[in-house]
């Protein structure tokens, strides 16, 4: 495994964090505008205010605040290294309770070249360009990237499993029907165990590829302006949050494909290209199209969602001839690399540069707002995916390739606010 070690993180203080429900927010990337406008409101101390501020120089915004939380004690720094159990509980939509346990380190950052932390889908400029001058104002980690590692075993989760049963969390918090909770184990015999549960195992990022990427530019930053750089600075690790692939509790969904703003588009035309690949089911609803992709053992199998009809499709041919050989075998088993070539591209004729530039593709994780887009017209088509396994995810990634953008969902985000690390 990358090298992971205990830091001091920064939290608030323990007054503060009775009211923790305020001042917690998701990462950057997935707040709307609205609820970026009602975080604010929350608690004048509420993490988007340093995640993403509304100021016209948000980096600014952000580096002055941070520092005057510190010096009037809103936050406060850990004065012994420590990890971090994080623990969030939800329910599925099905109403099934789930719990994913993790904990929050420094990892070392690497090259993706290095083999030891790999990524699994394609990274946009822009984000990267915003995230790095928020690191280079503040100096910290304001949210965690969401690392992957496989022990069947269990130990480490066993570990932290005893500690939070023993200990009072320092976070108790219920953001959107999600409650998280942190504790801080700081015990050196408990550390190390539970480092040494993890040697020699993989990091797979599950969620903040462009963090990780701004991470390794901000260290090389560092590193070239730094006479004497010696590679142990806390620049030269990032915070991590860290998940075991085999706990029950970690779940992906999809995200959904809809298309809009193409000339010329016919719901019936699309059927009869569609017909030609696949077996074509007409369905009279949602709940229908649910129980077709859960009985539809295939992995090419999709809803496809007009003003005019809802249908089940699943691929009858064979998928080989459909696909880019030179892409790996793991690539080519994905069901949203055929839905990309053959259905967006070939059949609808949207480019791989309309797609990434997201010019004829929204992307939703609900089918519930799928379907309801469809009926507004707002979009000209839906087509519902099944989710990416995890399996997938790490066979992806270990042929060194990436999935195509948005491939995957690990719900719940991890949350921004509960802990920051200090990059100096």
């Amino acid at each position: 495994m990358p090298e992971i070690v205990p830091f001091k993180g920064v939290l608030y203080n323990p007054e503060l964090l009775k009211q923790a429900a305020s001042l917690i927010c998701p990462p950057y990337d997935v707040i709307s505008g609205e609820l970026q406008q009602q975080l604010y409101e929350s608690s004048p101390f509420n993490a988007i205010r340093l995640e993403l501020p509304l100021e016209s120089d948000p980096y600014s915004a952000a580096a002055l605040r941070l520092e005057e939380w510190l010096r009037d004690g809103e936050l406060l720094q850990d004065s012994e290294p420590a990890l971090y159990p994080y623990f969030q509980t939800f329910e599925d939509s099905e109403g099934r309770s789930h719990t994913r346990c993790g904990f929050f380190a420094a990892m070392r950052l690497y090259e993706f070249a290095e083999k030891k932390v790999l990524p699994h889908e394609k990274t946009l400029s822009g984000p990267k360009a915003d995230r790095l001058n928020l690191f280079r104002k503040t100096r910290t980690n304001i949210s965690s990237i969401f690392g992957l590692y496989a022990d069947a075993g269990k130990k480490a989760d066993r570990l932290m499993k005893a500690f939070a049963e023993s200990h009072e969390p320092v976070v108790d918090a219920l953001f959107q029907g999600v409650r998280n909770r942190m504790w801080r184990m700081t015990d050196p015999e408990l550390l190390a165990e539970l480092q040494e549960s993890l040697l020699e195992r993989t990091v797979y990022i599950a969620d903040g590829h462009h963090r990780y990427d701004t991470g390794v530019n901000y260290r090389n930053e560092r590193a070239a302006a730094n006479p004497s750089h010696s590679g142990r600075e806390p620049y030269n690790f990032i915070l991590t949050y860290l998940a075991n692939i085999y706990d029950e509790g970690l779940l992906i969904f999809p995200i959904h494909r809809l298309v809009h703003g193409l000339d010329g588009f016919s719901a019936a035309d699309l059927r009869g290209r569609l017909e030609e690949f696949f077996t074509v089911t007409e369905l009279p609803d949602r709940e229908s199209l649910k129980a077709f992709l859960d009985g539809e053992p295939s992995s090419y199998a999709y809803g496809v969602v007009t003003s005019k009809m809802v249908l089940g499709i699943a691929l009858k041919t064979d998928p080989k001839p459909l696909l880019d050989p030179a892409r790996p075998e793991a690539l080519q088993r994905l069901g949203l690399v055929l839905l990309h070539d053959l259905v967006l591209g070939r059949l609808l004729g949207i480019s791989q540069e309309a797609m990434a530039k997201q010019t004829n593709l929204i992307y939703v994780k609900d089918d519930r707002e799928a379907f309801a887009m469809v009926a507004s017209g707002k979009v000209q088509a839906a087509f519902v995916v099944k989710p990416t396994t995890v399996a997938q995810v790490l066979a992806v990634s270990e042929t060194g390739e990436v999935m195509p953008q948005k491939s995957t969902f690990f719900y719940p985000k991890v949350m921004t606010g509960t802990l920051f690390n200090p990059l100096d």
